[in-house]
């Protein structure tokens, strides 16, 4: 089965996430997809507490969730992989990863970012990081809930680089 969403919320496993995408797209697991969470025991412990004991929940690292990838595809779930921030979605695919499309639910603000939706807001590092996912053909698009409307994250921040 296959990757069926991938998420950049900087705050990962949370209730947009296990009350609005869990319900609508069923993933039997989760891949965290941080290097710095695959480090933190008590971190990985709090996000599996967050999701029913139906799904599971691993923190990888971005180099070894590209060799999970490369040896089985997670054929056998429907995986859900969560990242913090746009860079370490575009390194998982430059490891050849195939990601479709890419949903971006939060990015909260931080000194030196800058606001460009309500729920995201960037620095100069995210901007060309998310370009460059684009420039892949991928989908970047902004939406908090499924049923919410989406929004084109790429095309907004093209305009905005222009200006």
């Amino acid at each position: 089965m296959p990757i069926v969403l991938s998420r950049i919320d900087d705050r990962l496993i949370h209730g947009q996430v296990v009350e609005g995408w869990m319900k609508v797209i069923r993933v039997t697991s989760i891949i965290v997809v941080s290097n710095e969470l695959a480090r933190d025991k008590m971190g990985q412990a709090m996000m599996s507490m967050a999701v029913p004991e139906s799904v599971k929940v691993e923190s990888l690292t971005i180099d070894d969730t590209a060799a999970r990838y490369a040896v089985d595809r997670f054929e056998k779930e429907n995986v859900m992989l969560l990242f913090s921030n746009p860079r370490d979605v575009r390194i998982l695919i430059e490891k050849g990863v195939k990601i479709g499309s890419v949903n971006i639910g939060g990015m909260h603000f931080s000194p030196g970012k800058r606001r460009v939706m309500s729920t995201l807001n960037v620095d100069e590092e995210d901007v060309r990081n998310i370009l460059s996912i684009a420039d892949k053909g991928i989908e970047l698009e902004g939406r908090v809930f499924p049923g919410d409307e989406k929004t084109n994250v790429a095309d907004i921040l093209k305009q905005m680089v222009a200006a």
